[in-house]
């Protein structure tokens, strides 16, 4: 985050232990009159709710989503990825899929108008960094947002748990729009129909089926493998 845009810094707290690798930070901190305070263990679990805290929080502006329309304008040409995120909520499943996305160079994370999901701290958190790679895109009404990706080259492919092709059975399109539904609920039946193919990862069948974070990343990874890998 303070690689990308330092600006947006607000206030550090750390532990003593990370000063020599925070110099620059806490410069950064002096010139610019941001407070940075010195703080103990049990402070920094407080501040960031978790105890994999790394030794440092940061209070900053979180970065701003992006429109759809202007998301495009900046798309390259080639190969892309989009994710949409249907019904998803938890911000830890969000975190765990911003980094799978960063990994494997997924260029828009695509979340509907009415989704709860935005960047929290916890979900930044569990990115481990990919949440300052991979934009988030907040689409305006779903049948419009998808004549625009339709138009830009982006192939919508559903993921589906039970009646699908699988996942490597056949060629993934270079410009995917990959869907990802909720766990409980799945896909919007409306969303689902407007896919071009349904699609899923076939496994043992010893549990019904994966996380949406695990199963976001299988996809990503073969999708990269076909397109980007090498």
């Amino acid at each position: 985050m303070f690689a990308r845009r330092p600006g947006d810094l607000r206030k550090v707290w750390l532990l003593e232990s990370r000063i020599p690798a925070l110099k620059a930070v806490l410069a950064h901190c002096v010139q610019h009159r941001l407070g940075y305070t010195v703080v103990g263990d049990e402070d920094l679990r407080k501040l960031s709710g978790s105890e994999h805290h790394e030794g440092v929080v940061f209070g900053a502006v979180p970065a701003p989503e992006q429109n759809l329309s202007e998301w495009l304008r900046t798309l390259p040409p080639g190969p892309q990825l989009a994710i949409w995120l249907d019904g998803v909520g938890n911000p830890h499943n969000l975190g765990a899929i911003l980094r799978s996305a960063a990994h494997f160079g997924a260029a828009g994370l695509l979340l509907p108008k009415d989704s709860s999901l935005a960047l929290s701290g916890a979900a930044a958190r569990v990115a481990e960094g990919g949440a300052e790679q991979v934009p988030l895109v907040r689409l305006g009404r779903g049948d419009n947002s998808l004549a625009q990706l339709a138009s830009a080259g982006f192939q919508a492919v559903a993921t589906v748990v039970r009646g699908g092709e699988s996942l490597y059975g056949g060629a993934l399109p270079g410009r995917l729009l990959l869907v990802m539904g909720a766990e409980q609920s799945g896909l919007d039946p409306a969303l689902a129909a407007a896919a071009a193919r349904r699609v899923g990862i076939p496994g043992s069948g010893a549990v019904e089926s994966l996380n949406v974070a695990s199963a976001t990343a299988v996809f990503l990874g073969e999708w990269w493998r076909q397109h980007r890998a090498g």
